[in-house]
């Protein structure tokens, strides 16, 4: 049988060995929060939880859950910040064999109402901080039990800890989940139409902690900081499952501050960490880079988007290895793997597919294609999801008869069977008849000493049916009038490009907008620049 409870089956082998450490941020400010909170010697003072603790407070949760009524297969809601709760949540589906659905935070009432009523949970647990979000879900959506993580925004709502506090873990017996059971419901991003819930199943929960121990070559002794949102796929697979499988420590931020999580990388002596572009160039000009020790760190690695080059290169000549990876929600977050050396020599690959992970590169008409060409990803394994929750004409179009997930997702295999992501295939630019791919264009828009940020959308046009528009943000000291700014960039880019690659009109912002987990919103610039009337 394969079962999710990756936690409960670590506890049962290292009991003692230290799963969870949760940074110690309280409500201080960033100065306070450089002296406070740390002992002697460096290390976080925040709660530090072994394998035995934290199965226990996640069979107590189980039990609360099954008080309450709760049968096999009923959802549970969690609306919160990375906290332990959301970790014991995670951890007690599988064995009360609930489906837990995470939520996520910067999502307004509005948006996250259609998701609950897709779900259908019969328990919502919810974090304080997000009180008026809450009051405004009641008045949309009518759930059993409203649990509060801290203080009720409503009166008789439960207190999460007075329910667990009430259970003993002893005697607990795990209800039976069968592979293809559901585990929990991821909801996309929703860059375009509404958010479809991905349904992960045991199997997928387990592969992926196992093959990307494997693949990654993740080991008992490593530490990694967790500050992306649970509520994401990235956040709950990238490396907590899989570092419960080996046995290894997670050190969970409530939420990303650049200066606190290099603090924490050299107090933990954490060994891995994975973050996504928008991240790593945060983390890149934190002014505390400068100073700490990376000696602990074996690796970093990057996913979520497209990487650019330049963050590789900077961080690589701090003599630090730096991957990148590839994933989605639908085929688990970890699919490929390269070791240190390889990520030197194939810049901007995503490596090789990891063990027992299939996968294709296929054009229009589903034929493959040859090396150094680009095509569409199909992806087949025991790490690609069951569908989409209530979605059956969106699962038949994306999962195929043959079990093939449709990626939409372009890349190119080199010769020796490194794969390198080209984009989007709705984001792909039909030009005079002409492929145009612009994560080619972005990779070369960043490199420009100007810049800080840049995304290429296509829009239509009367005699070449598309053409690109290129948005970008600039570094703050930079002053420069927009057809100057216009023409220094296609310039710029004729030096590096075919000319027909060159989009045909550049904005500047001074924001990108980007999906909580850092993927660009390539509709609404494209909504912008058409609103505008498509004039340069």
């Amino acid at each position: 049988m394969i079962s999710g409870d990756v936690l409960g089956e670590r506890a049962r082998l290292t009991p003692d060995k230290t799963a969870l450490v949760v940074v110690d941020t309280g409500e201080r400010n960033t100065e306070e929060r450089n002296t406070a909170g740390r002992n002697t010697a460096g290390r976080n003072t925040g709660e530090r939880l072994t394998y035995g603790e934290l199965d226990a407070r996640a069979v107590c949760c189980a039990r609360a859950w099954r008080e309450l009524g709760l049968a096999k297969g009923d959802r549970v809601a969690i609306l919160a910040h990375n906290r332990v709760e959301m970790v014991e949540a995670f951890f007690a589906a599988p064995k009360s064999g609930h489906v837990l659905v995470p939520l996520g935070t910067r999502l307004t009432a509005q948006e996250l109402a259609p998701i609950l009523e897709d779900s259908g949970p019969g328990a919502l647990l919810y974090d304080g901080e997000l009180a008026d979000t809450v009051h405004a879900l009641r008045e949309r959506v009518e759930i059993p039990h409203w649990i509060a993580l801290d203080e009720p925004v409503a009166e008789g709502d439960p207190r999460y800890r007075d329910l667990t506090a009430s259970m003993d873990p002893g005697e607990f017996q795990r209800e039976r989940c069968d592979p293809e059971d559901v585990y929990c419901l991821l909801y996309t991003s929703g860059t375009t139409g509404r958010p479809k819930g991905v349904m992960i199943p045991h199997r997928m929960v387990a592969w992926n902690g196992y093959n990307t121990v494997c693949g990654w070559q993740l080991r008992a002794d490593d530490v990694s900081p967790v500050f992306t949102p649970l509520y994401h796929a990235g956040g709950l697979m990238a490396f907590l499952v899989p570092l419960f499988v080996i046995g290894g420590t997670v050190v969970l931020h409530r939420g990303f501050d650049p200066g606190e999580v290099w603090r924490t990388v050299e107090a933990e002596g954490c060994t891995v960490i994975l973050g996504v572009p928008t991240i790593w160039k945060m983390l890149l000009e934190a002014p505390e880079l400068d100073t700490v020790d990376l000696g602990s760190v074996r690796w970093l690695i990057s996913g979520g988007a497209p990487l650019p080059r330049y963050l590789q290169q900077a961080y690589q000549e701090r003599g630090v290895a730096f991957k990148q990876g590839f994933g989605m929600t639908e085929v688990g977050v970890n699919c490929f793997a390269m070791s240190r050396e390889d990520a030197v020599r194939n810049l901007g690959s995503i490596g090789k597919p990891m063990m027992f992970t299939e996968v294709r590169l296929v054009d229009e008409e589903g034929s493959e294609v040859g090396s150094g060409e680009v095509g569409e990803m199909l992806f087949r394994g025991p790490h690609v999801s069951l569908g989409y929750w209530n979605a059956p004409e969106a699962t038949a179009e994306a999962y195929d008869d043959e079990g093939w997930f449709h990626s939409g997702d372009l890349a190119r295999r080199d010769e020796d069977g490194f794969f390198y992501i080209a984009g989007r295939h709705k984001d792909m630019i039909i030009s005079g008849g002409v492929n145009i791919y612009p994560a080619e264009i972005e990779a070369a828009l960043v490199t420009h000493p100007a810049m800080e940020d840049a995304a290429v959308v296509g829009v239509p046009d009367d005699r070449w049916g598309e053409i690109g528009v290129a948005f970008v943000v600039l570094r703050p000291d930079v002053r420069m009038a927009p057809e100057a700014l216009a023409r220094d960039l296609a310039a710029y880019l004729e030096d590096r490009l075919a000319r027909f690659k060159v989009p045909k009109h550049f904005r500047r912002l001074d924001e990108m907008p980007r999906t909580p987990y850092g993927k660009v919103i390539k509709g609404e610039l494209r909504e912008r620049f058409l609103a505008e009337g498509g004039e340069p």
